[in-house]
């Protein structure tokens, strides 16, 4: 549309559900809703939130609901996201538990699971976090840890 009103991206502003945005796209600028954007490109609009804080938005309005449209749009983008706030089913537990709790409570637990029980895809570890839990494993039963995750300890 060559008439299509425009919508820049306004730093300062605080966007709710219902504001318009335009976004440059492979067919030129479109011009859509922010909540119609959480559906049409939620990757994107999440980078523009956290990672390039270009965009501010309303927790409670767009970002609550932008943050389960990414489970189901890229899930490994949202498990990267998430890390050890992913929600698991952990033994010991009661269903959906953050994974924080277990990695920080029972480090060889959590191991067990995360590396042997082959539960990776669950929960996504920085290189930083897999330091954290080999170390502590490492210090707590030696002989629990794999030859590859020594390796990185150095």
């Amino acid at each position: 549309m060559a008439d299509e009103e425009l919508f820049p991206l306004d730093s300062e502003k605080i966007y709710l559900s219902m504001d318009f945005l335009t976004l440059d796209t492979p067919d030129g600028p479109k011009t859509l809703r922010m909540g119609a954007w959480l559906n049409e490109d939620p990757v994107r609009i999440h980078r523009m939130i956290v990672r390039d804080k270009t965009l501010q938005v309303d927790n409670f309005e767009v970002l609550t609901p932008l943050v389960t449209k990414l489970r189901r749009a890229d899930f490994e983008y949202y498990k990267r996201y998430m890390g050890l706030q992913m929600i698991i089913d952990f033994p010991g537990y009661g269903t959906g538990i953050v994974a924080k709790i277990p990695f920080e409570n029972d480090p060889v637990g959590f191991y067990k699971w995360w590396r042997k029980g082959k539960h990776e895809d669950k929960v996504y570890l920085s290189q930083l976090n897999q330091i954290r839990l080999f170390q502590k494993v490492f210090l707590m039963d030696p002989s629990m840890i794999l030859k590859r995750d020594l390796k990185l300890l150095g």
